[in-house]
C-alpha cells in the first residue's frame, strides 16, 4: 500500500474516531491555571498538552542581559542546540531534536517566518533582538499536523509586546568589548479600546574575525524597530496590526584559502506586516489574518561582483475554534501561501519564481477521563510543484497526580523542497524534474514531576524521529534531488532539572544525548554493538554517520543566586561534545571531527533604584578557543555592562 492511501484511511479512521469521541465523551470541567497558547494555537493547560513544552516568560525574558534571541534561547532553553558562524550577526542555525535547523518553524505573532531567498527558506534568526518580546513558547517534536511544511524537530512560538494599562516608556543602553553599542527605546500603552507598542533597536560592533585563519575583524550593524497597534471595534471584533522592519549589514569571511576577502560583505532589509481580525461568539473564536513579508540581501563576493536575492511571501490564514467545554475543543484552519524569490542566474540576469502552498487542518482536544487529556488532528498540504502531502498527529498526557504526569505524542510530517531546490528557473534534479517533499515520522514519550519536599522539578523525554527521502546538493553540479531509499534518522534523550531553595539559589540542569544518522553521507552503513546504524570506517563510531553540527553529547547548567533583593548573579556552563562538520574545496569536501568544548558564563543585575537597573557580563569567562563549525571562530571572551531604565 502507497504512502498517500496509508495516510487517507488513518486520516478517515481519524474523523470517524473524532465524530464518536465528540458526542460520547464524558465531561470533567476543573479550571487550570498554567496557560500554555502554541501547543494547540489557542490557549491550553500545560497538563493536558502531550508534547513536551518549555515557556520563557516576561520576567525570565526582561532578567536577561542577553541582547539578541538566540543568545537568550542557549541560554534559557533544554535540549536545543545552537550554532554561529563566527561572531555577532553571521549565519546562525537553531536545531532541535537532532535535525538540521530547517526542520524546525519559528512563528512571530502566530505567522510562519521564512525567507524564499535563503537556499532553503529557512529564517534568518541571528538578528532577532529580545527587547520587543514578551513570551516564548518552545514546542518539541513534530507539529507538522497544525504547523505544517518543516515542523518536524519543533515549533517555536514568539510573542512580542503589546502596550500596557495606561502609558510607559523604557530604555536601555549597553556596552561591551569590540567596541559594542546597543541600545533600546520603547513607548507603549493602552486603554478600554486600545494598545500600541513601539520598540526600536539600534546596535554596532566592529565584530571578531568569523574564521579562525586570520585576525580581520568583521563589524556588524543593525536597525530594527518593531510597532504593534490593536483596536476593540466591539465587544466581539478586534482588529491587530503587527510591522517589523530590520536594516542590517555585514562584513562577512570565506573559509577559502588565498583568497581577499576584505570585499565580502551583505547588505539586508527585512520587512513584515500582519493584520489580524478576531471575532469572538460564545463558544466560537475566528481569526482571519494576512501576512505580508519582503526581504533583500545584496552580496558582495570578494571579486567585487554584487548579487541581490530578494524574497517575497503572501499568507492568508483562517483559525477556527469552538469550544464545547473547558475539556473538549475542536481547531480548524486553512492556510494559502504565495511566495517568490528573484535571484542571479548570470551577470545582469535575474530570474522569479513562484510557488504556492494551499493547506487545511484539523485538532480536536478532548479528555475522556478524569486524569487523561488527547489530542487527534491531521493536516493536507498542497504544493503547486511538489503535490500533495498529508500529515497526522495523536497525543496525550495522563496526569499521575498534581505535581506528576507522563505524556506521549506520535505523528509524521513532511519538508517540501525550498524554492531554490525546485522549479524552472531553480535547481532540479539531472532529469530535470521537480522534487518530491520529505517525509517524516517522529514519536516521543516523557514524565514530568515535581517533588514537593525538595523543591526539585524532574523532567526526562526519549525521542525517535525518522526522515525519508531526504534530499541532498551535488558541490559539483548543484543539482538538487531525493535519495531513494535513504533515512535520516535521530533518537536520544533530554533530561532536565531544576531546583530552587528558598527562592535564594536555583540550580537547573539540562543533559541531552542525541543519536543521529545521516543516509545521505554514509556510504558503508555498518551495525555497531549497542544495534545502531553507523559509519564506522574511520576510527570515529557513530560520529562518522552524525549529522551535522550535532553533538551526542550536549550538557549546560544555570546557577541563580539571590544575595539580597536588588542583586542577583548566575552562572552559565556548557558543555558540548564532539560533532562532524563538512569541509570545503581547501580540504576536497572531506567530513571533519571537531573538539568538544566548555565555556562559563557570569551575569549580574543590580536594582540601583526602583526603575533602574545594572546589568553585567562576562561571556566566554575563561577565554575558551571553540568552534561551532569548522574553521569558524567562536566568541572569545567579551564583557559588557547595561543600564535599563523604566518609567
Amino acid at each position: 500500500m502507497e504512502f498517500k492511501e496509508k495516510i487517507f484511511i488513518v486520516m478517515l479512521r481519524t474523523l470517524v474516531f473524532l465524530y464518536f469521541i465528540l458526542f460520547s465523551t464524558s465531561i470533567f470541567s476543573k479550571e487550570i491555571p498554567i496557560i500554555v497558547i502554541s501547543a494547540g494555537k489557542s490557549p491550553q493547560s500545560y497538563s493536558s498538552v502531550g508534547s513536551q513544552v518549555t515557556v520563557i516568560d516576561s520576567e525570565d525574558i526582561n532578567k536577561s542581559s542577553d541582547t539578541f534571541l538566540t543568545d537568550l534561547l542557549n541560554n534559557e532553553s533544554q535540549g536545543m542546540n545552537i550554532f554561529q558562524l563566527g561572531g555577532t550577526g553571521t549565519n546562525t542555525g537553531i536545531q532541535m531534536r537532532g535535525l538540521p535547523k530547517r526542520y524546525s518553524t519559528i512563528y512571530i505573532d502566530g505567522v510562519k517566518m521564512y525567507d524564499p531567498s535563503t537556499p532553503d527558506n529557512s529564517f534568518y534568526s541571528e538578528g532577532l533582538f529580545k527587547d520587543s518580546i514578551e513570551r516564548i513558547e518552545i514546542l518539541k517534536g513534530s507539529q507538522s499536523s497544525l504547523y505544517g511544511n518543516g515542523a518536524v524537530g519543533g515549533t517555536i512560538n514568539i510573542f512580542t509586546k503589546k502596550g500596557k494599562l495606561g502609558n510607559h516608556q523604557n530604555a536601555i543602553a549597553r556596552i561591551g568589548e569590540n567596541n559594542s553599542q546597543d541600545f533600546f527605546y520603547s513607548i507603549d500603552g493602552a486603554n478600554e479600546k486600545q494598545n500600541y507598542f513601539v520598540g526600536f533597536n539600534y546596535y554596532k560592533t566592529d565584530g571578531i574575525s568569523a574564521m579562525n585563519n586570520d585576525s580581520e575583524k568583521d563589524p556588524y550593524e543593525n536597525n530594527s524597530l518593531n510597532a504593534n497597534y490593536g483596536y476593540k471595534i466591539s465587544e466581539n471584533n478586534t482588529i491587530e496590526n503587527y510591522l517589523t522592519l530590520k536594516d542590517s549589514y555585514l562584513k562577512y569571511d570565506e573559509p577559502t584559502n588565498g583568497r581577499d576577502d576584505t570585499k565580502n560583505s551583505s547588505d539586508n532589509f527585512e520587512a513584515h506586516y500582519i493584520l489580524k481580525l478576531i471575532n469572538t461568539n460564545n463558544k466560537f473564536k475566528n481569526t482571519f489574518s494576512f501576512n505580508k513579508s519582503a526581504s533583500s540581501r545584496m552580496v558582495t563576493k570578494y571579486n567585487s561582483r554584487e548579487n541581490t536575492y530578494e524574497g517575497f511571501k503572501n499568507m492568508f490564514t483562517y483559525l477556527g475554534e469552538y469550544n464545547f467545554n473547558l475539556d473538549n475543543k475542536i481547531i480548524y484552519g486553512i492556510d494559502s501561501e504565495f511566495f517568490k524569490a528573484k535571484y542571479p542566474t548570470d551577470p545582469g540576469i535575474n530570474k522569479t519564481h513562484d510557488e504556492e502552498i494551499h493547506s487545511q487542518y484539523i485538532d480536536y482536544q478532548f479528555r475522556p477521563y478524569e486524569n487523561l487529556y488527547a489530542t487527534i488532528g491531521g493536516r493536507n498540504d498542497r504544493h503547486t510543484l511538489s503535490g500533495d502531502e498529508q500529515s497526522y498527529r495523536v497525543s496525550g498526557a495522563y496526569n499521575l497526580d498534581n505535581n506528576s504526569k507522563i505524556r506521549t505524542s506520535y505523528g509524521t510530517g513532511f519538508l517540501f523542497p525550498a524554492i531554490y531546490e525546485s522549479g524552472e528557473y531553480a535547481w532540479t534534479n539531472q532529469n530535470g524534474e521537480s522534487i518530491h517533499a520529505e517525509k517524516t515520522t517522529s514519536f516521543d514519550i516523557g514524565y514530568e514531576t515535581y517533588l514537593d519536599s525538595l523543591n526539585l522539578n524532574l523532567n526526562v523525554t526519549y525521542f525517535d524521529i525518522l526522515v525519508e527521502d531526504p534530499i541532498m546538493g551535488s558541490n559539483i553540479t548543484n543539482f538538487q534531488d531525493n535519495v531513494p531509499g535513504a533515512e535520516n534518522t535521530s533518537k536520544g534523550i533530554e533530561l532536565a532539572s531544576n531546583w530552587n531553595n528558598n527562592d535564594k539559589l536555583n540550580i537547573g540542569f539540562n543533559y541531552t544525548f542525541t543519536k543521529s544518522y545521516s543516509g545521505m553521507d554514509c556510504d558503508k552503513p555498518e551495525k555497531d554493538m549497542w544495534g545502531y546504524t553507523s559509519c564506522l570506517d574511520s576510527g570515529h563510531g557513530w560520529l562518522e554517520s552524525a549529522m551535522v553540527r550535532i553533538p551526542i553529547h550536549a550538557l549546560s547548567s544555570k546557577i541563580n543566586y539571590q544575595f539580597n533583593r536588588n542583586w542577583d548573579s548566575s552562572l552559565f556552563f556548557t558543555y558540548r561534545g564532539r560533532t562532524r562538520d563538512y569541509a570545503g574545496t581547501d580540504y576536497d569536501f572531506k567530513d571533519q571531527i571537531l573538539d568538544e568544548y566548555f565555556l562559563v558564563d557570569l551575569k549580574s543585575t543590580y536594582k540601583i533604584y526602583d526603575n533602574y537597573n545594572l546589568n553585567f557580563s562576562i561571556k566566554n569567562l575563561f577565554d575558551k578557543h571553540y568552534e561551532h563549525a569548522f574553521l569558524y571562530s567562536g566568541q572569545p571572551r567579551a564583557m559588557n555592562i547595561g543600564l535599563k531604565i523604566a518609567y
